[in-house]
């Protein structure tokens, strides 16, 4: 009856529209990062610091809004409230940042940079970035997908053929425990083009806890599965592909989750030492003239990339064991 009273009460309370009290902190934490940002003077100069500071109380409306509002947007508001105290945090990590380098220069330029000095690389250089973006997403398909692809057919016949297992698996574990990188003289020396070479350390990368993960798991697959299988007629390419891999799967994932983030720091290697173009070579480039806002505005970049492709990958995990459910 008490837990009947409570809802009661809240859903009573979102009806009346009671303010969302993170919102409010949030909007005000990041109001006084703007007021800091356009009343404060830089001690170097810096492009876009207005810009910046507009930006700052745009979202600082937003979120006022927000507050009063969030209970009607559904989905939206649900994500909004979950993530109140990181928007929090985010205002006051702006203000502090702001102090510490633009205001202060307790973080010295050229080594460190202010938000506004990000926001300005993205204004200035976007153009050259969105194309360095595309090349290193490039790169990174042709080598994730042919990586993933090789990785699991492998981990399947390890897993499941004895005879391939023998052969197959001493090599793995003679190359697994290699950083692909190390592999970087030898690729580059035998295959034509850089951009080649860079694919073939990206897969390897990414197609080796592949083939570690996807041998693991066919091979711990209950045997009564595969009699079960046996008895109602199933041939051996059925006991394969509709009994081992789909119970696998779970581990196919991991090893997906591991390649994805080995195959991003390969790529930026890889991209350093002999690309044209590309994330990684943008970061060399720039770091060889002492352009760390430049650098940082890449780092972003990256991150936010990394993580909505894992965000992806989450999302597809779900949908494709959403059958095991209530099994695993």
């Amino acid at each position: 009856m008490s837990e009947v009273i409570r809802n009661s009460v809240g859903v009573a309370s979102l009806r009346l529209g009671v303010a969302w009290r993170d919102g409010l902190f949030a909007a005000g934490t990041w109001l006084f990062a703007a007021v800091l940002t356009l009343a404060l003077p830089d001690v170097i100069h810096w492009g876009s610091t207005d810009l910046f500071g507009e930006l700052l109380i745009g979202g600082a409306v937003v979120l006022a809004i927000g507050a009063f509002s969030v209970h009607f947007l559904g989905r939206v508001g649900q994500v909004a409230t979950v993530y109140g105290p990181w928007l929090i945090a985010l205002g006051v990590i702006f203000a502090v940042w702001e102090v510490a380098t633009a205001k202060s220069g307790w973080l010295p330029k050229p080594f460190f940079s202010p938000p506004q000095g990000l926001l300005h690389v993205y204004i200035v250089d976007w153009q050259r970035l969105l194309y360095c973006l595309l090349f290193s997403l490039r790169l990174w398909a042709y080598g994730f997908f042919s990586g993933v692809t090789v990785g699991f057919l492998a981990g399947v016949a390890l897993g499941w053929s004895p005879r391939f297992a023998y052969w197959g698996m001493p090599v793995l574990k003679l190359i697994g425990p290699v950083p692909a990188t190390a592999w970087i003289p030898c690729l580059f020396y035998v295959l034509p083009t850089t951009f080649g070479a860079s694919v073939v350390l990206v897969a390897l990368a990414s197609g080796i806890p592949v083939a570690i993960l996807t041998a693991s798991g066919v091979g711990s697959v209950n045997r009564a599965y595969y009699d079960v299988a046996r008895t109602l007629g199933a041939n051996q390419r059925f006991q394969i592909w509709k009994v081992a891999v789909p119970a696998a799967l779970p581990h196919v994932f991991v090893g997906l989750f591991m390649g994805l983030y080995y195959a991003f720091a390969v790529l930026v290697v890889a991209e350093m030492l002999g690309a044209k173009y590309g994330l990684g070579w943008y970061l060399a480039f720039e770091t060889g003239y002492s352009a760390y806002a430049n650098v940082y505005a890449t780092l972003v970049i990256m991150s936010l990339v990394c993580a909505g492709i894992v965000k992806l990958l989450f999302v597809t995990r779900d949908r494709v064991l959403s059958w095991q459910k209530g099994l695993i």
